[in-house]
């Protein structure tokens, strides 16, 4: 006889099962409606593109939960329960096929196999994941896990999680009984459930197992059905959305994610409201699991500023709940989310001022560090940057420091008001040529307006010129020709500034021969590397770390020297997460013949911000600074020098370790571009 079960084993009535599951469907279908209804409040968005790439993404980050498995227990827990859950769902969808349809595939080896040995085992680790789940959240309690704000959100992860440990719990007893009842022959491929029975059976009679396995049956279907019709109303929901959230992520490189506003159509600029968003974001406010991993590596957070990227998500997902509700009455999503909701959404408020605080908005770094931690592919930067363009262009709410920056850029092309240096005093006494005189160089140096404006900075940009005369690169300026690349302009929300500086730069650069940039400043690289592209720009552009390190390898650098210092190098945001440039910088330090490197714990793309992006290189801080704790990090390593690769965060660990270390721990601060030029063998660092 070919191994294989009897399906509804002491159990009648059937019809009434088909009945249950029509509420059950209907509630589910509805449910997914009233999402999809809210999705499409939004914008377009190009997403249904390059799918091989898309599936291949969705494999990595939703399959393998690449992100997820990073911290081992969690990661075990929430593969072992998903997989699971998916291996269940087909096995169940195997007996429906079997039973409903008349195609008997439920027997012999496949049914020994898949359907008893692999479900019972995928059962039990789906039990064990669900306690582990409950150990993390509710005895080691990590802080990106708090509860937010109780009577508003959907039901919480201890309703789930016990309505998860029911099903399974009921799933194993059904079996059990039905595998010692039946004395079943290929019991021993169930090994959980025929545990379970033998237990069941020491502790009650044979009338009882039967009459305890027809309730439990009824039950475990009720149950069942009512958390499939629960779905689309809790938190469960994301069994579907999140997948669709990877899958329909932004693929286009990491530093054009921001997209350019067409003035000449636009009735409104930045975000005000829900449809002022694309299907996309909106899609990602359901995706969120509030699993806190954004919060849990934001600076802004961390230094206790007014911005959690968790919080923010989900208070504009429960604004569009209560906008949805409010428009259209849904009684079953009143019904799970509750009365404090239900009477929260019967008054409009304002997305942007309301829901979401300005100050809450500026805190932002976007150094896109909770974009690299999250699982589910969530887009957080381009929604504040979206938020920021309604407050600067249409509201003109703007920190007022931002707005003197940003009203010097627009007078003077650079938004440092009071600098009294031109933008080529720094090349005194170094013969550097300016391409209006030269026309066609190998190298275009953009020295940005921090080297050139800024005392400190003017050194690094100094260093590496000698760098490029000692290596014979065939290099020039743009002199007073070059303007700001417009990055605070667009990270600050004016939109409008940002397009009119991108546009007289792609124009002044079209104007010359060259066969690459070169910038020491990670935002114009971003900028000209990505930015521009819609204006017209394909130029090739590499960072100064990169020249340095291919110049090394090339030979052309004589460098010497014994160790005299220990370097840990800090990972500028938008050299390393928005343009992976983590090995040629680590690399360059290893070719130094005075330098050993320490790493901090976080590094690469789990760097810490330094608290000086999205304008807040020109925005006043308060209470604690960003920059002073990555300087504590760095300090703590017990190196003797902090590497940089970006003026920016010069400035801010500078600041940093002078404050950590009280002024006098002998820390310095350093552009790479500085250590190289001290390994010289003809000259040593300019002072």
């Amino acid at each position: 006889m070919s191994p294989t079960r009897e399906v509804y084993w002491n159990i009648s009535h059937i019809w009434v099962m088909y009945l249950l599951l029509i509420p059950a469907l209907s509630a589910f279908v509805w449910g997914c409606y009233q999402r999809l209804r809210a999705w499409r409040l939004g914008q377009p968005a190009d997403r249904f593109n390059r799918w091989p790439e898309r599936i291949r993404h969705l494999i990595k980050f939703g399959v393998l939960q690449e992100r997820i498995v990073r911290n081992p227990l969690v990661g075990v827990m929430h593969s072992s329960l998903s997989w699971a859950m998916l291996l269940l769902f087909i096995g169940t969808t195997v007996v429906a096929i079997d039973t409903d349809l008349r195609i008997h595939i439920m027997h012999g080896q496949f049914y020994l196999y898949f359907q008893s040995l692999i479900l019972d085992v995928a059962g039990a680790l789906a039990t064990i994941a669900l306690g582990i789940a409950v150990l993390h959240r509710y005895v080691l309690k990590p802080a990106r896990l708090r509860e937010n704000r109780p009577g508003t959100a959907p039901p919480g992860d201890g309703l789930m999680l016990g309505w998860l440990f029911l099903i399974f719990v009921q799933g194993f007893i059904v079996e059990g009984i039905r595998i010692t009842m039946t004395n079943d022959p290929w019991g021993a491929w169930s090994p959980v459930g025929k545990w379970v029975g033998q237990l069941l059976a020491a502790v009650l009679p044979p009338a009882g197992m039967l009459a305890l396995h027809k309730g439990m049956w009824w039950f475990h279907l009720v149950t069942v059905f009512t958390w499939i019709a629960a779905i689309p109303y809790t938190k469960m929901f994301h069994v579907f959305t999140s997948p669709l959230a990877i899958l329909f992520a932004d693929l286009t490189p990491k530093g054009e994610v921001i997209g350019t506003m067409d003035f000449a159509t636009a009735e409104r600029f930045g975000v005000s409201a829900l449809t002022d968003f694309t299907w996309k974001d909106l899609l990602d406010l359901d995706a969120c699991t509030a699993c806190g991993r954004c919060q849990d590596v934001c600076p802004a957070y961390a230094a206790g500023q007014p911005l959690s990227p968790k919080n923010l998500i989900l208070d504009l997902r429960d604004h569009m709940t209560a906008e949805m509700e409010r428009l259209h009455r849904d009684p079953l999503r009143a019904l799970f989310r509750g009365s404090a909701y239900a009477e929260a959404s019967e008054t409009p408020r304002q997305m942007v001022g309301d829901v979401i605080k300005p100050e809450t908005l500026w805190a932002c770094t976007t150094c896109r560090a909770c974009m690299e931690a999250c699982p589910v592919e969530i887009e957080h930067v381009p929604k504040i940057i979206g938020m920021r363009r309604h407050l600067t262009m249409e509201q003109a709410e703007i920190p007022n420091t931002v707005a003197v920056a940003l009203q010097s850029l627009e007078d003077r092309q650079h938004p440092y008001k009071g600098a009294a240096a031109s933008r080529t005093d720094w090349t005194e006494g170094l013969d550097v040529p300016v391409m209006a005189d030269v026309q066609q160089v190998d190298v275009l140096y953009w020295v940005g307006c921090t080297a050139a404006f800024d005392p400190r900075n003017q050194k690094v940009a100094r260093a590496f010129a000698q760098v490029m005369q000692h290596a014979g690169v065939s290099f020039a300026i743009l002199g007073k020709e070059e303007s700001c690349c417009g990055d605070p302009a667009r990270r600050t929300g004016q939109e409008f500034l940002y397009d009119m500086v991108a546009k007289q730069n792609v124009d002044t650069l079209k104007g010359y021969q060259f066969k690459r940039i070169v910038t020491a400043c990670p935002h114009c690289l971003n900028a000209l590397l990505n930015e521009y592209k819609p204006y017209g720009a394909d130029f090739e552009v590499v960072h100064h770390t990169q020249l340095l390190k291919e110049l090394a390898d090339e030979g052309k650098l004589s460098l010497r020297g014994e160790h005299a210092e220990t370097v840990t190098f800090h990972d500028p945001c938008y050299l390393g997460r928005y343009n992976d440039v983590f090995d040629a910088p680590r690399e360059l330090l290893e070719e130094l013949p005075m330098v050993t490197t320490l790493e901090m714990g976080r590094n690469r793309s789990n760097s810490m911000c330094c608290g000086a992006g999205g304008g807040h290189a020109w925005m006043e801080e308060q209470g604690t600074r960003v920059n002073h704790l990555r300087a504590q990090e760095a300090v703590e390593t017990g190196a003797g020098t902090v590497g940089t690769g970006c003026p920016f965060c010069l400035q801010m660990m500078e600041d940093g370790v002078k404050t950590v270390t009280g002024g006098d721990g002998g820390v310095k601060v350093r552009d790479l571009a500085e250590l190289v030029l001290q390994a010289l063998e003809e000259t040593g660092p300019d002072q």
